[in-house]
């Protein structure tokens, strides 16, 4: 409901505004700012108030609460009169003194200090002192009572000056969250809302700014694109509006001046796509009557079997081939931002590498995994992307990989980022290697070539997800002759402790 009323004035507020010039817009927003920050704040003054009213004695003394116990610390002094000169009653005088509030000195009639909570003299010499008797005055931010000890025969003994501050006190643990909260309330208030409206305001600002400003950049894509064939959807009668309607004025000279020359560029452009469209088709076909024919009956079944097995194995190399650049296009063009979800790192580390335990069983690969982090810490990540990312990598290793051979991997949780690397015992990398491995179509050295096909695209993929999620990632050698992928990606709220403990987190992923 608020999401709605929030929309709707928005929009009542982008209609009245829409056909204003620009310098008209900025002031009126100045304003709105000033007199929406002035109403929530008188608002939030008064909620403090109630909140105050609410919270006195209980939870938060008033600012005179010091104050109003002096007359009892006073009748208590009087009582005790000169036994409150011997240090040893001080406990005594302590007992009817609130100190959480509340410092005290004892001066003998000279007004030379004898014992207390503050040390510092409150006035230069004597003579202020007998001045001051019975009165309250001002020292150091804090108000200072001087009340004068009698001793038995009615002479003045000494004094005890009680020194408080005039201030909203906490009444108990409570007291001074309530104090912050309402001090925020009071001083923070109008700070907060000047930002709050200045965000809201130019948010929406913004946003009347940016469908202009957005159909602009469209149409010059559109246009670098060599495509023509749209008009720019906006009405409006500011300096933005004439400025579309200009851009529209252009592109459409440059569409009767280009027409003839794009429309043959497009075409062959457009024969490119159907060409690699088209070819998906029939390799899903030869996929699926190579399936078919494999269990049929027919003469020298061993050699019909041995063909069917090499086309259908061929096609699905050339549909995966497809898929793989039809994934790298989107990869390139699209805008596609991290969508961090809250996963369990060490569960999705074992998720992640359990699909290929029987892969890496048939070979006789030794797989270890350093996990080094709490295993019930949780952090956003983008599990699609991090899972494609341990695809490619994890697929990379099993292929280089011999027999007996070992992959090793290892995950760091930091507070903020994710590091990973996963190294194998198979062939390391040549100078070439380490410099074109990220490169789009790289095959490897003469080392680490295999003859199955693949396209080189997973280590450049790798590279860009990875950038894609804020990190970097880099090939080297250990030092025992291993070839290491190593990356780090964002955690954009940090890695935090699991709010289920009894989660189902394996303590440790090691396998």
């Amino acid at each position: 409901m608020e999401q709605t009323a929030v929309s709707q004035t928005g929009r009542l507020y982008d209609r009245y505004m829409k056909n204003r010039p620009l310098k008209s817009q900025f002031q009126i927003m100045i304003v709105l700012i000033i007199v929406s920050s002035l109403l929530a704040t008188l608002v939030t003054y008064g909620v403090c108030i109630l909140l105050f009213v609410h919270l006195e004695n209980k939870s938060v003394y008033p600012a005179n609460h010091y104050e109003r116990q002096l007359p009892n610390v006073e009748a208590a002094i009087r009582r005790e009169q000169a036994s409150l000169l011997r240090p040893a009653n001080k406990e005594k005088l302590e007992r009817v003194i609130p100190l959480e509030g509340m410092d005290y000195q004892v001066l003998d009639a000279r007004g030379r200090y004898l014992y207390g909570t503050m040390n510092d003299p409150v006035f230069s010499d004597s003579h202020r002192l007998f001045e001051n008797l019975n009165k309250t005055v001002g020292h150091r931010g804090r108000y200072v009572k001087t009340v004068p000890i009698f001793d038995a025969n009615g002479d003045l003994s000494g004094f005890v000056q009680l020194a408080y501050q005039i201030r909203v006190a906490p009444a108990d643990r409570t007291g001074r969250f309530w104090i912050a909260l309402l001090a925020l309330g009071i001083f923070g208030a109008p700070f907060l809302y000047v930002v709050l409206f200045i965000w809201l305001y130019s948010k929406m600002f913004a946003n009347r700014m940016n469908i202009p400003l957005r159909l602009l950049m469209e149409a010059a894509k559109k246009i670098q694109a060599k495509d023509l064939d749209f008009d720019l959807d906006y009405r409006s009668e500011n300096e933005l509006g004439k400025l579309i309607r200009a851009f529209q004025d252009m592109k459409d000279e440059l569409r009767r001046s280009l027409s003839n020359q794009w429309r043959l560029e497009q075409e062959r452009t457009e024969l490119v796509e159907t060409l690699a469209h088209d070819l998906k088709t029939p390799l899903s076909v030869i996929q699926g009557y190579s399936e078919a024919l494999l269990g049929s009956a027919g003469a020298d079944p061993k050699k019909q079997t041995r063909y069917l097995a090499v086309i259908k194995e061929n096609a699905e190399k050339g549909a995966a081939l497809v898929k793989r650049l039809q994934y790298i296009t989107d990869l390139e063009t699209s805008n596609d931002e991290p969508r961090p979800v809250p996963t369990p790192v060490a569960a999705f580390v074992r998720q992640v590498v359990q699909p290929y335990e029987l892969q890496m069983k048939r070979k006789n690969i030794r797989l270890t995994i350093d996990y080094q982090g709490p295993s019930d810490w949780v952090a956003d990540i983008d599990a699609e992307k991090l899972e494609r990312i341990w695809d490619n990598l994890i697929s990379n290793s099993l292929r280089y990989t011999p027999e007996g051979g070992r992959i090793r991997i290892t995950v760091r949780v930091r507070p903020d980022r994710l590091e990973c690397e996963i190294a194998n015992s198979g062939p390391p990398f040549s100078k070439k290697d380490l410099e074109y491995a990220f490169t789009k179509f790289y095959r490897g050295g003469e080392s680490r070539k295999r003859q199955d096909g693949h396209a080189g695209l997973g280590l450049y993929i790798v590279k860009r997800l990875v950038e894609k999620l804020g990190g970097k990632v880099q090939a080297f050698n250990t030092p025992d002759g291993e070839a290491c992928i190593a990356f780090d990606c964002e955690i954009p709220h940090g890695a935090v402790r699991e709010e289920n403990p009894n989660r189902n987190t394996p303590e440790s992923p090691d396998l």
